[in-house]
């Protein structure tokens, strides 16, 4: 790399709940300014309804926060910064897709379509197409190619298609306006390059090949890949037919342009045309590559809920497949490597769900419940550990890995008149840690060894009882990356790799990335009797799973 005086870059990370942008040094990954925006309509309750698992978004909550933490990061930074600007790269949740005209415009932006929330964006947490999602996993049992090998056997209700044909299905007025389907990651860039045709859209790899079924095997031809052909889809239902051939065939990796700042986005944003804007990619990909990734090491982005991301050189990996993860696709995380994603679809929002049923009385006589998390952190920690005390199971908000059932629920077992509440939220955080030793597991025996743990995100940074719970049930270490904003930090990292300032993204990771603060080393006391009571997890969850599927 050559001088870059300053030469400065932006990352922009939507969250769930808000979007952050931060304004970073490229030489040394320095967070000169950041901002954040928390979405009002989604603040408000607008479009979902939680009790049918239907979560939506709309475009001007994501269109507003781009442009107000982008423009404060800017001020914050003072006036000569702008010009130092050479790149902006986006995260985003996902799958969280949306229906778009040919044009590449969400119909939530659309005359007539404005407060329809078939016509927004599907949040990943939506679980409104479980129906969906069972008949393409059904569906895709009738077809000589394994269309579901590289997504680990099982497709989600939180994933592009089966969302796609529930919205299909739903709303005539949407599908009869639908010309495409596009995930969050890939229409930011596309708002920012002033992109005009859907069909020109630059498609990012990580969303292509974890959520929609894109695979280099899958080509018709010689080609750089492509989607399952039109009759999987016409032939699951005639609503999807034709509709491959409005989407993608090509893919790329986040260390690519998806083009430059349009002229209407530099005026808004108060910078030069000349920026650089970087491929897309979901959050905890990016945040694996701001957390400083390493080969075989389980890159844990802690939030509301888990996103877990390992990495191997594509030539050790060769065809194995692991069963049951939420798919492995060459070039996700790291360009030339293989990226493997799994997760838990309910994380800290387990502990925010006990939090509200706590604060509910609380609430109704206008008192603050801010203090009931560190309180009840504190006094589970003092709690002896011992083999029959309560258990729970974590899927309050279903399964995502391994072998994703969204329909699965969460339980709390072995209560008694003696439990409190102590005692029950520490069953639901030990719950949340064998889940996610679960993961680990099903890593290793499929023959992909897990030989450490990154811990990423709110989680990881706040919590050192949740942490060291994590490293006792799984018996390894887990290193906390020091960097708050692992996730925005990736993006820029692979915005300065998009702008040429770095050959590739491992080198600006070396360069930009800042180490880690603390290591939680297993108790060898606590580990045998975590390892007892994981073992009754397992059953337990076995029940429960028996019961929901009837058997």
């Amino acid at each position: 790399m050559g001088n870059n005086q300053d030469q400065f870059v932006i990352g922009v990370d939507y969250g769930t709940d808000s979007v952050r942008s931060i304004l970073v040094d490229t030489r040394n990954g320095q967070e000169i300014a950041s901002s954040v925006f928390y979405y009002p309509r989604w603040k408000d309750g607008l479009y979902c309804n939680p009790n049918s698992n239907q979560f939506r978004q709309h475009p001007l909550d994501y269109i507003e926060g781009l442009e107000t933490t982008i423009r404060a990061c800017l001020k914050q930074a003072g006036p000569s910064a702008a010009a130092g600007v050479k790149a902006i790269s986006v995260d985003t949740t996902g799958s969280t897709p949306v229906a778009v005209d040919e044009t590449g415009t969400p119909l939530g932006l659309l005359p007539g379509f404005e407060n329809n929330p078939n016509a927004l964006f599907i949040l990943w947490k939506d679980h409104t197409s479980v129906g969906e999602a069972a008949a393409i996993n059904a569906h895709a049992k009738k077809f000589p190619v394994n269309y579901l090998q590289f997504v680990g056997g099982i497709y989600s209700s939180e994933w592009f298609w089966a969302k796609l044909l529930h919205i299909l299905k739903e709303d005539a007025q949407v599908r009869k306006a639908c010309y495409s389907w596009v995930e969050h990651c890939d229409w930011i860039p596309f708002l920012l390059t002033g992109g005009k045709k859907v069909s020109e859209m630059r498609r990012g790899v990580c969303s292509a090949g974890h959520k929609a079924l894109w695979a280099k095997s899958f080509a018709s031809g010689p080609g750089p890949g492509g989607l399952p052909p039109d009759e999987f889809f016409s032939s699951l239902d005639p609503l999807l037919k034709g509709f491959t051939s409005r989407l993608f065939t090509n893919t790329y990796t986040s260390d690519q342009a998806a083009g430059r700042l349009s002229k209407e986005w530099a005026l808004r944003l108060g910078l030069p045309e000349d920026v650089i804007i970087g491929i897309g990619a979901f959050d905890a990909h990016m945040g694996a590559v701001g957390g400083q990734i390493e080969p075989y090491h389980l890159s844990k982005v802690m939030g509301t809920s888990t996103c877990d991301m390992l990495v191997a050189p594509l030539q050790e990996v060769e065809d194995r497949l692991v069963k049951g993860i939420c798919g492995q696709v060459p070039g996700s995380v790291i360009p030339g490597m293989m990226g493997m994603e799994a997760g838990q679809s309910a994380f800290g929002d387990a502990y925010a769900w006990f939090k509200n049923i706590l604060s509910w009385p609380l609430q109704m006589i206008g008192q603050s419940s801010d203090a009931i998390i560190p309180e009840l952190t504190r006094q589970a920690a003092a709690l002896p550990l011992t083999p029959d005390s309560e258990l729970a199971i974590d899927w309050f908000n279903g399964r995502r890995t391994p072998d994703a059932n969204q329909e699965l629920k969460g339980a709390i077992t072995g209560l008694s008149l003696g439990t409190d509440t102590p005692r029950m939220f520490r069953a639901i955080v030990e719950s949340t840690c064998f889940g996610a030793k679960a993961i680990v597991d099903r890593f290793n025996t499929e023959g992909v060894p897990v030989k450490g743990l990154i811990g990423l995100g709110g989680v990881a940074k706040k919590s050192p009882f949740i942490m060291q719970m994590m490293a006792d049930i799984m018996n390894m270490p887990i290193r906390i990356h020091r960097s708050e904003q692992t996730c925005a930090l990736g993006a820029a990292m692979f915005a300065a790799t998009a702008a040429g300032l770095y050959k590739k993204v491992e080198d600006a990771m070396a360069a930009m990335g800042q180490g880690f603060d603390t290591e939680y080393k297993p108790d060898s006391v606590r580990v045998p009797v975590y390892a007892a009571r994981f073992s009754r997890y397992r059953q337990l969850g076995g029940f429960i799973e028996n019961a929901t599927l009837g058997n």
